[in-house]
């Protein structure tokens, strides 16, 4: 499965992101997390891209319903992945938007991503 969700501990999830991503695969990962919200309050999100190939084509990828609702929701995101990933990534992430803090790490920074996302600074300096 290209896209997949689960919870690491207290309130961290994990969404790994392998190959082309389908928007329903997405979807269904952000209604799985909908339902945790009501269990565990705001999130933390650790996303990798792991031979990630981007974003299906065509696909309605501008539609920000789940941002509008739930954006307050996410209390931080750490992407890991390629750097070729940062820009888009942290675009598609909506990073200049949100109120919550985006860090981008390189795939060997994983342990750096962890823990910034585990702090409670909201800056971290630097982009990864």
């Amino acid at each position: 499965m290209p896209a997949s969700l689960r919870h690491e501990a207290f309130n961290v999830f994990r969404l790994d992101l392998h190959g082309l991503l389908l928007k329903s695969e997405l979807d269904a990962c952000q209604r799985r997390l909908v339902d945790e919200f009501a269990r565990t309050g705001a999130v933390k999100l650790i996303v990798f891209l792991d031979d990630f190939e981007g974003w299906e084509k065509g696909a309605a990828w501008n539609d920000l319903s789940f941002y509008a609702k739930y954006g307050n929701s996410i209390e931080r995101i750490a992407i890991v992945g390629e750097e070729r990933w940062r820009h888009v990534a942290m675009m598609f992430a909506s990073a200049d938007l949100r109120r919550a803090p985006v860090e981008f790490f390189r795939e060997q920074n994983e342990a750096a991503a962890r823990a910034w996302l585990a702090s409670d600074e909201r800056t971290f300096g630097a982009r990864r």
